[in-house]
Parts: C-alpha cells; sequence; structure tokens
C-alpha cells in the first residue's frame, strides 16, 4: 500500500507499528480507516479515496 500511495500521489506514507494485529489509517490526524470495525485489509482503492476526499478538505 505504501509504494501505491507514493506513485499516485508521490508522498510517502508513515508506517507507525502498533500492536495486537490494529491497521489503522490517519490522514492529517484522522482515522480514515480502522480493521477494528472492519475486521479486514484496506484496498488501494479505499484509502485513495480517503486520501482525495481529505485533499478537497
Amino acid at each position: 500500500m505504501q509504494a501505491a500511495i507514493k506513485n499516485k500521489y508521490g508522498i510517502t506514507a508513515e508506517l507507525i507499528e502498533g500492536a495486537g494485529g490494529i491497521f489503522e489509517v490517519d490522514i492529517d490526524g484522522r482515522t480514515a480507516y480502522s480493521n477494528q470495525t472492519t475486521y479486514r485489509f484496506p484496498t488501494d482503492e479505499e484509502i485513495f479515496a480517503e486520501i482525495d476526499a481529505a485533499k478537497r478538505g
């Protein structure tokens, strides 16, 4: 996913290691995705949609 974000937006995503299998995506301090509610890893397209929404403001 980090490579996909880099390729599409030219930004480098930061990985912050968590514990217990929790995977979250934060954009500008807001949680955009959490596997605590979906119980799965997000698709690139789901994260792209969140990045696009954050960029629109």
